[in-house]
Formats: structure tokens, sequence, C-alpha cells
């Protein structure tokens, strides 16, 4: 199976309004509840693509209520904590007539010192039957700053491969802990590194520690770092839509080729062809089954043939 780790999930609410306006009252035409945070949403790609996922990390309160029955039915084992706080909401207001998003992220609520040891018992107990791990999103509050580089260890001491998917300081310790994968977009790259030069950035963030640097760089697609080599793969065409959801799908793909032993492009191509196709879907979050399976074939990838695999 594969393991997600979302320790500060979220409940997606979006609402859509015909304009969004500064200093303006809206009438909302949809309302759209899911269970979120980026670790949910990759586990529920991967079970759509016919892998058995498992979600873990915080839940607790009548949110959390919310989101655990909701999450049922969408086939990803929950094997969430519960804990005293009350689980954040997400709000995002999809404008229709410019297409644009605006999101609203509450913090979190606050992890107490036993909460983290009851999770780290969990995870560790969910680590031997795990095939890889990807370990998603931001801190809540009361988890310390150096939490996924303890993750990335245990997971190394288990002999389990760990994709990482954070920004910021959090990033920057959990790469040092050597983790197989961080897929970080060109903003946390650039922060990371101090190089909005793409191509420098992630050669030099597998410098850090990283065995692989795939970064997302928005409609021109992903550019990844390997010891295999040095690739960019881009959709066929532009997609308009909401990208909500599109980075978390492109991870789903990263470790649905990973575990199935897949050469780099085909891994990258799978991560554009979901990310794609989770824009052109009509919930956010969600991806268009028959736009994928049109897309994937499609996706370009170019590999830069100055980097030498390293030996």
């Amino acid at each position: 199976m594969i393991l997600t780790v979302t320790l500060n999930a979220a409940l997606d609410i979006t609402y859509r309004v015909a304009a969004l306006t500064p200093h303006a009252s809206h009438r909302v035409g949809e309302v759209v509840e899911r269970p979120g945070g980026k670790g949910i949403n990759v586990a529920r790609v991967l079970a759509a693509l016919g892998h058995d996922s498992v979600v873990t990390g915080f839940t607790g309160g009548p949110t959390g209520t919310v989101l655990r029955r909701m999450l049922a039915p969408l086939a990803p084992h929950d094997a969430l904590v519960e804990i005293a706080g009350t689980t954040r909401r997400t709000l995002a207001i999809a404008d229709d007539t410019t297409g644009d998003t605006t999101q609203l992220n509450e913090p979190g609520p606050t992890v107490t010192p036993e909460e983290w040891a009851a999770f780290l018992s969990s995870y560790d107990a969910l680590l031997r039957d795990a095939e890889a791990v990807a370990l998603c999103g931001s801190l809540p509050p009361g988890i310390h700053v150096g939490a996924y580089a303890e993750l990335v260890r245990r997971a190394r001491g288990a002999g389990v491969p760990v994709l990482l998917d954070t920004s910021g300081e959090p990033l920057r310790r959990g790469i040092a802990a050597r983790p197989e994968l961080i897929k970080p977009n060109a903003e946390e790259l650039a922060r990371l590194t101090g190089s909005r030069e793409p191509l420098r950035a992630t050669r030099d963030a597998r410098r850090r520690g990283a065995h692989a640097v795939v970064a997302s760089l928005g409609p021109d697609g992903l550019l990844a770092a390997t010891p295999d080599g040095t690739w960019q793969a881009a959709p066929p065409e532009a997609v308009k839509g909401n990208p909500t959801g599109a980075g978390d799908s492109a991870v789903a793909g990263l470790l649905s080729g990973l575990v199935g032993g897949l050469p780099w492009a085909e891994r990258l191509s799978r991560a554009v062809a979901l990310s794609a196709a989770t824009v052109l879907a009509p919930a956010a979050g969600e991806f268009d089954a028959a736009a994928y399976e049109e897309l994937l074939p499609r996706v370009k990838i170019v590999e830069h043939p100055s980097t030498a695999p390293d030996r």
C-alpha cells in the first residue's frame, strides 16, 4: 500500500460566484464540500488509479467528523489520529467570470506532545506495510519544525521511500534527512535554493540531500533532476480550469510510477497528464479520467542532454 501523511488535514469548501468583487456582497451559486489536505487529495487520486492507499495524520472536532464521513466512500483507508482540537477549514472562492480562485486557509488545531507521540506510534506501525510514503502539506500549530525530517528518517529506517511535498523551513530540514523525492513548486524551490533559474535550482536541491527533485512549473509542466538524468515534461497544450489539487494529482502520479517501477519519463508523463486532467475536471481536486487517458500519450518530454546520470 501507499501511505500518505496529512498532518494539517482540512475540510475544503468551495464557493462559486458569478464575479468576485472586493468590498461587495455576493450570492453564492454553488457550495461544494470535500475532505482535503494535500496528502488526502493524493490518496484519493491513488485510489482512483487502483492503488491501495492509506491516509494518516490528525483530525478532530465536528469538522473532523464531517471530513471522515465524507472520506469513507472515496476508497482510501482512514488511519487518521483523533485529537482534541478541531480540524481546520479551507475556503476557495471560484470566480466564474475570470476563472480565478481565491483561497483562504485556516491555521489548523494545536497538536499536543501526547497526540504527536500517539501519531508516531501509529506511523511506525503503518510503515511496516507501506511500499512508499508521501509527507504532504503544512504543519499544524504545536508540531516542531523538524517533524518531517523525523518522519523521513523513520521511513528510511524502515526501508520505505519517501516523497516530501512541503515548503519553507520544514522542507529545508526535511531535505537534509535525504528523502527519495521532493516536489516543490517554482516559488518553494527558489526559497529553498536562492535561485530562480529552475534547472540550476533543481540540481542545487539534489545536492542538499534529495535523491531526486521534481519541480512544478505551473503551465510549463514538471522539471525533474534525478540520478538517471534531467527531463522536462509538459502538457501538449495549455489547459484552463480550476487548478485546485493539480499539484497533488502530480504527486499521486509520481508515487504511482515509483511503486510501479516505471522509468522517469513515464512517471513524469503520468504526473503531468493527471495534473492537467485535474485542472479540466468540473469538481475542484478531482481528475477527469477521460481527459487523463487522452492526454497521457501526448505529454511532451524533453531530456536535457547536458546532464549525465549519477554513477
